[in-house]
């Protein structure tokens, strides 16, 4: 039985585009930046905990479980860009990436409670140049709202992309390939 540890809906669907059957629970943590955590460490650290938590949540599903934790940040000049408080924090961020080249790191980390197998994805996104109006009416269709880097590359933001090198499917929040690739590994031990 394969645990999703996330409410995460994009997280959610993606999986499914896999074929692989799973239960969703909520994993609530801690998401605070440890003092001198790269977004690297950070995001994988967040993945693990995800998972681990996932994993003890699950325990009245099914004794024999894997637990999927996942992670994504947006990145800029090694700045972790988080989902916005409110419209000037939205803006803040936006305009730092605005003309910009950015990174994406999205972590996934599975357990079987005995071991982790995880990887960490980097993918490079360039966005064209936003103008203040253009920010603001993007913030007014609400899609910032919840998104790290306040913007979703599968929604409204997606417009503001001219160019990925990596997985798209990583900067919406979850590698298909890699999670696949994750999940195989765990399967040839076969404990469950």
């Amino acid at each position: 039985m394969l645990i999703l540890a996330s409410q995460s809906p994009r997280r959610a669907e993606l999986l499914s585009q896999i074929g692989v059957p799973f239960t969703t629970l909520s994993a609530d943590i801690d998401e605070t930046l440890l003092p001198n955590e790269t977004p690297s460490i950070y995001v994988q650290r967040l993945a693990q905990q995800k998972a681990q938590a996932g994993w003890h949540a699950s325990t009245h599903l099914a004794a024999e479980r894997w637990a999927l934790g996942a992670d994504t940040v947006v990145v800029i000049h090694e700045q972790v860009l988080g989902k916005p408080k409110d419209l000037n924090d939205a803006k803040r961020m936006l305009s730092m990436l605005s003309g910009q080249q950015h990174q994406v790191f999205t972590a996934v980390s599975i357990t079987s409670g005995q071991r982790f197998e995880s990887i960490l994805v980097k993918t490079d996104v360039t966005f064209c140049s936003l103008s203040p109006s253009q920010i603001e009416t993007y913030w007014q269709t609400g899609e910032p709202l919840d998104k790290a880097g306040s913007y979703a590359i599968q929604g409204i933001g997606g417009k503001f992309v001219t160019h990925i090198n990596g997985s798209y499917s990583a900067v919406v929040g979850l590698p298909l390939y890699e999670t696949n690739q994750l999940l195989s590994r765990m399967s040839q031990t076969h404990e469950c």
